[in-house]
This record gives structure tokens, C-alpha cells and sequence, in this order.
């Protein structure tokens, strides 16, 4: 072999290999990729990309529904007649790590379905491991109840009935009649441990001249806070209106894939629109505060109104063609709906400034939809 082609059989040169005269011997061509050490620039075939791993956790985690989620712990300090603070954000944190510890399990708990239903999802896709899913199914309920813990007892354990019902609803009762009450269940409870954990952090907070609150029953200690702070269990009616909507969109979710339901949406439809008129008839019960006349008396028709339109036109267009893709745009608008419901039980608490707070978390849920979808 001539040197210039010798060398062009090296390198691999593609310029060397044109220009080097023809001999009978075909020239060994070395792709650069398989080049290692100082002069290997490539990855290995096959692997993906950081990015490409990124957007699969991504879409395994749902994460355009996270903003769904610091509502519930807001809507609950509301309710409690306090100010959201340190035990609001501890709850916000335990709340989002639990609630993707629930997507990941549900993957994970629905590979072989999906492998069928929806081939395109990260595990069945091969771009997320199932056994990667688990673990941080595992990890992220660890992490929620070691934040939850830190708001108090009180806290930890509805954090804990909350981790509870995440998991028996992904493992075992997603496909039975329970399923969307389990999951309405795991809604009320979130807002019941940004309630109970507001509560629990104000009544561990020093008095004055550094003293805490006296023991109340139980050897609790009764809750400090301003004229007209309540129990979390002023919250419950909160509760029970963010389970109701839930249980709809679950409902409704149950047919995204086949469609072929106008029952479940029509359900869905008359269930909000009886949460929207009941939040505008009447004052808020428990003996909660009303909300102050310029702000609450203009933001809490605009909540209501918000709620509406989002949850009420897709099911309606689902309810008139339940084909798969409207019924999945009507399980989408009723999970975005929920920043708005919540920003309304947070007016009607007395909060209309909390609630306009959450409001604040509508245009980066909408625009991370387009992205990943939260269902």
C-alpha cells in the first residue's frame, strides 16, 4: 500500500482516502467514532443524550401538573384564617414530592397496559427503566414525609395517610370502582396538610419573650395565630369541594384512551358548575371571615369565572364528541382547573390575595402543557 493511502486507512480521513491513488486492496476505513481516548469525541452508539434522558423524566413525571399542586397547601393555610408560612412551604414541598412519586408509580404500575395502550410513555418506550421509575417512587415518598415531618406530628400524619392512599391507589385500586374516590381522597388530604402543617408550625412558633404556646388537649399546643384563626379542621369544607372535582376528571380519565363516555363528562359538567355556583351563593361556613370588599368581592367572581371557562368548555366539547383526543383535553382542563378552584376556596376563606397568588401559576401551567402533557 502507498503511504498517503496507508495513511488515509489510519486516520480515517475521508480527503485522504479521495485523493490516494486505487490499489487492488480495498482501504480499511476507521469511523471516528470508535476512536477512544484523547482522540474519541463521540458517545457511545445508542446511549441518549442528556437532554433526550431529561425530557423522558419529564414526561414519566407529568411535570406540566406540578403547578397544579402548592394550591392545595395555600387554599389550606387560607382556611385556617393564618398566613401562609413556614409550615405552608414545608407542606408545598412534601405536597410536590409526593405527587411525583404518584406519577412515577403509576407508570411503573402500568408498563404492560401502556406497552399496549401507549407505547409512546417512557417506560415502555425503553427511555426510562422501570426499575428507575420505582426507586423514585421510593425516594421522592421518603423525601415528602421527611419535609411533612418537619412541620410536626399533626402534619406527619396526614402526610402519611396521604402517601397511603397515592400508593394503593396506584398498586391496586386505579382500575376498580374506588379509584377516582381514592384519588379524590389523595386531593382532599393535600389540602388537609397545608391546613394542618400552617397550624402546626404557628403553634411551635415562640411567643413573646421567646415562650411558646401553652399545651392545649392531648399535650397539643393550641394554635396562635390572629383574631379568627381556626382549627385545620375549618378546612374539611375545602377538602370536600377539591375531592369532588377530582372525583369527576378521575372518572372522566378512566375513558381518555377508548373514549366513547358522554356520561362521565356530563357528570363531570354538572359537578362543576355546582362547585362554581356554590362558591358564589352564601358566606363561607365554620364562621371564617368574609373576603374584604375591594379585593374579594372583584377577585372571587373572576376565580369562579377562571374555573369555568377552563374545566366547563372541554368537557362540554367531550360530553358532545367523546372521542379519545377531546376526552383527553377534558381531562387536561379539569387538572389545570384546579389553580383556579383553588385560588376561589382561598377568596372565600377570607384570601383573595392568596388566591390571586396561585393565580399566578396558570401561565406557566399552560405553557408547560403545550410541552408535556399532564396526562
Amino acid at each position: 500500500m502507498r503511504p498517503l493511502r496507508l495513511l488515509a486507512a489510519v486516520t480515517g480521513s475521508p480527503r485522504l482516502l479521495a485523493a490516494a491513488p486505487r490499489t487492488g486492496t480495498a482501504p480499511v476505513h476507521v469511523p471516528p467514532d470508535s476512536l477512544s481516548g484523547a482522540g474519541g469525541t463521540a458517545p457511545a452508539p445508542g446511549r441518549p443524550s442528556s437532554r433526550t434522558r431529561l425530557r423522558a423524566w419529564a414526561e414519566l413525571l407529568r411535570v406540566s401538573a406540578l403547578f397544579t399542586v402548592p394550591g392545595d397547601a395555600l387554599a389550606g393555610a387560607a382556611a385556617t384564617g393564618r398566613r401562609p408560612g413556614r409550615g405552608t412551604a414545608l407542606a408545598v414541598g412534601a405536597s410536590l414530592c409526593l405527587y411525583e412519586a404518584g406519577m412515577a408509580l403509576n407508570d411503573w404500575a402500568d408498563r404492560e397496559e401502556d406497552a399496549v395502550d401507549r407505547p409512546h410513555r417512557p417506560i415502555p418506550s425503553g427511555r426510562v427503566a422501570p426499575g428507575a421509575a420505582l426507586a423514585a417512587a421510593g425516594a421522592l415518598t421518603a423525601a415528602g414525609l421527611a419535609l411533612a415531618a418537619r412541620a410536626g406530628r399533626p402534619a406527619l400524619a396526614v402526610a402519611s395517610g396521604l402517601a397511603a392512599t397515592v400508593w394503593a391507589y396506584d398498586l391496586r385500586l386505579k382500575h376498580t370502582r374506588l379509584g377516582p374516590a381514592a384519588m379524590a381522597s389523595a386531593r382532599a388530604l393535600d389540602l388537609l396538610l397545608g391546613a394542618t402543617a400552617t397550624a402546626g408550625a404557628a403553634s411551635a412558633a415562640p411567643g413573646p419573650a421567646g415562650t411558646h404556646a401553652a399545651p392545649g388537649p392531648a399535650g397539643t399546643h393550641a394554635a396562635p395565630g390572629p383574631a379568627g384563626a381556626h382549627p385545620p379542621s375549618a378546612a374539611l369544607p375545602a377538602a370536600l369541594a377539591l375531592g369532588a372535582h377530582t372525583y369527576a376528571v378521575t372518572a372522566v380519565s378512566r375513558h381518555e384512551v377508548q373514549g366513547g363516555s358522554t356520561a362521565a363528562p356530563l357528570a363531570a359538567l354538572a359537578g362543576v358548575a355546582g362547585l362554581g355556583a356554590a362558591a358564589l351563593r352564601g358566606r363561607p361556613a365554620h364562621g371564617e371571615p368574609s373576603p374584604a370588599p375591594a379585593t374579594g368581592t372583584l377577585l372571587l367572581p373572576a376565580f369562579v369565572t377562571a374555573y369555568l371557562r377552563t374545566a366547563a368548555v372541554p368537557l362540554l366539547h367531550a360530553a358532545l364528541n367523546p372521542s379519545p383526543p377531546l376526552t383527553r383535553r377534558a381531562v387536561g382542563g379539569g387538572i389545570r382547573a384546579m389553580i383556579p378552584l383553588q385560588a376561589t376556596l382561598a377568596a372565600r376563606a377570607g384570601s383573595p390575595l392568596v388566591g390571586l397568588a396561585a393565580m399566578g401559576l396558570v401561565p406557566l401551567a399552560r405553557a408547560l402543557s403545550r410541552k408535556v402533557s399532564p396526562t
